[in-house]
């Protein structure tokens, strides 16, 4: 989908040749830091399981797991490593513990990429439009969770109906979804034979229970945006630091990924600054100020009442607020 902005404006072709090369060192200090910090808190959780350190350590598990989602997106964009089987490897293991199968996240993915905020076609925008409840519901990961779930079954009866995936892309989906659901029942039957609850204890439960703290990674990236065909308007990053810029793969810089998806996560603070130095002015916001505000807005009206081809969540003191909030 050709946007309606000019994305040759925003940077020289040579320098994007060179941002668009791939690293299987630097892909594999980013996924080795992170299983490693995962297999760390994994054995301390176990250690202290029953005294109050397991508290903050649950936590930090539960974190941890949640924003792999961010590896297995770089991984089924085929940026992380230059070697592709490497990427397809990690993408399924990834998709398995987070219940969100490699092959349709691929599918669904790539629907969001090609028509984003477009409501009939974009894959992670077909959806009804927010009330507060319902969104509510997602954001603490209620419905989150039951639409990962029902949709791993609904596949497992070869019910295909997201309108992105086509015909010949059912099949696919289908299959992985019955490999996935053996293989969860397999480690069901094994925990429940073995009276163990390591699966629960150290995958399930701190999954389910800190999915909110992804959430403010995956709602703040599109909501409250223009639905034009404008990257620069439909899109926004985050105002994040370091630590946090790690855990999510470098997805802060989410407008410059959005407008050169080919680019990979460990060039994308490069590639926002070479965009900001050519005259780019993403939109940007912080992760509490924005759920702040979509808080504030969805209890006042909802999503569908709000203008669809203006930005209706600016930070507080922006003009642009003014002008929403008058209309």
């Amino acid at each position: 989908m050709e946007a309606s902005f000019s994305r040759r404006r925003l940077i020289a072709p040579p320098r994007l040749r060179e941002l668009m090369q791939r690293s299987d060192l630097r892909g594999a200090l980013q996924l080795g830091s992170h299983l490693g910090a995962l297999a760390v808190s994994s054995v301390l959780l176990w250690q202290f399981w029953g005294t109050w350190w397991a508290v903050p350590l649950f936590m930090v598990q539960g974190v941890l797991i949640n924003f792999l989602y961010a590896g297995q997106h770089e991984l089924s964009h085929g940026t992380v490593f230059e070697t592709k089987w490497i990427n397809v490897l990690f993408g399924r293991i990834f998709g398995f513990f987070l219940i969100y199968p490699r092959d349709f996240d691929k599918i669904q993915h790539a629907a969001h990429h090609q028509h984003t905020q477009d409501w009939e076609k974009d894959g992670e925008l077909v959806r009804e439009p927010y009330t507060f409840k319902t969104y509510q519901l997602w954001f603490w990961g209620v419905s989150y969770w039951q639409s990962r779930v029902t949709r791993i079954i609904r596949f497992c009866k070869g019910e295909v109906i997201e309108p992105y995936i086509r015909a010949e892309e059912s099949p696919l989906v289908i299959r992985e979804a019955r490999i996935h659901a053996a293989l969860y029942v397999l480690i069901a039957v094994v925990s429940v034979a073995t009276q163990s609850w390591a699966a629960v204890i150290l995958w399930i439960a701190p999954m389910l229970v800190m999915k909110p703290v992804h959430q403010l990674q995956n709602t703040i990236e599109h909501l409250g945006l223009s639905h034009k065909n404008d990257i620069l308007e439909n899109t926004r990053s985050t105002k994040t630091n370091a630590l946090m810029r790690w855990l999510c793969w470098q997805m802060p810089y989410h407008t410059a990924h959005h407008t050169f998806p080919s680019v990979p996560f460990w060039r994308l603070r490069d590639l926002d600054a070479t965009m900001r130095e050519n005259g780019a002015q993403p939109h940007q916001m912080g992760w509490i100020e924005f759920q702040v505000e979509v808080w504030r807005k969805l209890r006042r009206k909802n999503e569908d009442d709000y203008p669809y081809d203006e930005v209706w969540i600016v930070p507080r003191g922006n003009g642009a607020s003014v002008k929403v909030e008058a209309a």
